[in-house]
């Protein structure tokens, strides 16, 4: 993992939408020469509006604005409000236009679920905040509680060249023609800070369990603490043996899941889980506050990762995602106080007694729910593995 490591960046975290989507579009309204986003869901509400807005104001005043966003999570967004952006020069392409949900074909499957911005070659988004208002959130007390990452410095001699080639990727895959526009600016990567940064992606090609392995690696090497905080955790066999092997070597391992029913068989399926993670002394905070959609991490208040790849067969095994993972400087320990905060004003622990005193009917939803999910990723070809 160290050879991944670049020095010299700054990485500043962003909680929530609140404090991302302005720093997001003054960075769009202060650029001079490109802007490159992608994305899983851009919505067409006020904060999908105001980001639409800042973009097509650059592409106006003469900044090359790329938009890329995927058939599925952004499906049924306004016609109007794409033709809008695109009238004021904005390039805008889907990832797999076809609803992931017409068959369920391993490719359709595939979906880009990372959430990147770069801006100028010299400065970059990342996390798992999508271009969504995170104060709608029906019946919850918002917001939707996120993370996301603003990070300059040498590590966006690998952001910058991924994002490119996969703008390329899909422009020619769709259109059959190579990008030939104006020319890229070159990268700035002079030191901004004293953070250690790499830049992880999962794709189906060279980069199928980068992100996994990241994961895998910091826990083996866990002395003191992990936590974790991911809104849609299902691990496979190696992830939980790693947390169950970790706790029995003395580690504090705490997971900060969703509490919240967003998505009833993912919800159930990882209830499926408790059991055996408690018996081995993990501790389990489910945040019931709100919604939670963060997928970060913090390993011995020196080790974190900030992005969009959740814990699960979806994001593991078959989505684009991409994620920072930071040593160094304040970043872990200001993670992990954010963490921490959110457990204690919005989190309920989950107790281990109790827990084995649900009732028959309350123990078979979860069972069932994650049988169905394993059926399901079999159909796809990965069963074996969940």
């Amino acid at each position: 993992m160290r050879g991944y490591l670049l020095p010299g960046n700054r990485v500043d975290l962003l909680e929530c939408g609140l404090a991302y989507f302005p720093a997001l579009r003054d960075a769009i309204d202060a650029a001079q020469h490109e802007v490159d986003l992608q994305t899983y869901i851009f919505a067409g509400d006020a904060t999908g509006r105001m980001i639409a807005e800042a973009l097509s104001r650059a592409a106006r005043r003469g900044v090359r604005v790329r938009v890329l966003v995927d058939g599925f999570g952004s499906y049924g967004l306004s016609p109007e409000l794409v033709r809008g952006m695109r009238d004021a020069g904005v390039d805008w392409l889907v990832f797999r236009p076809e609803p992931g949900w017409l068959a369920l074909r391993r490719y359709r499957l595939r979906r880009l679920h990372r959430k990147v911005v770069v801006i100028d070659a010299k400065v970059a988004f990342i996390g798992g905040i999508n271009i969504i208002d995170d104060m709608d959130t029906p019946g919850q007390i918002p917001p939707r509680f996120d993370y996301a990452a603003r990070v300059q410095g040498p590590i966006l001699s690998r952001i910058v060249p991924d994002v490119r080639r996969l703008w390329s990727l899909v422009r020619w895959s769709q259109n059959k023609v190579a990008w030939h526009h104006r020319p890229h600016m070159a990268i700035f990567t002079e030191a901004a800070g004293r953070d250690e940064v790499a830049f992880l992606v999962r794709d189906n090609f060279r980069h199928r369990r980068d992100i996994e392995q990241a994961y895998m690696a910091a826990i083996a090497g866990a002395r003191e603490s992990i936590l974790i905080a991911n809104a849609y955790f299902l691990p496979g066999m190696r992830f939980r043996r790693a947390l169950v092997e970790a706790a029995g070597r003395g580690v504090k391992v705490t997971l900060l899941l969703q509490g919240r029913i967003e998505y009833r068989l993912m919800h159930y399926a990882s209830r499926a889980l408790y059991g055996q993670l408690l018996e081995a002394g993990v501790h389990i905070c489910e945040y019931r506050k709100s919604f939670l959609h963060a997928k970060v991490a913090v390993i011995d208040e020196f080790w974190a990762t900030v992005g969009s790849s959740n814990i699960d067969p979806l994001s593991l095994l078959l989505a684009r995602e991409a994620n920072l993972v930071i040593e160094g400087g304040d970043f872990a320990l200001t993670l992990q106080q954010g963490l921490q905060a959110a457990m204690t004003d919005g989190g309920t622990m989950v107790l281990s007694d109790d827990w084995q005193r649900r009732s028959w009917y309350q123990r078979i939803l979860p069972s069932m729910a994650l049988g169905l999910v394993r059926a399901l990723m079999g159909l796809v070809g990965y069963g074996r593995v969940w």
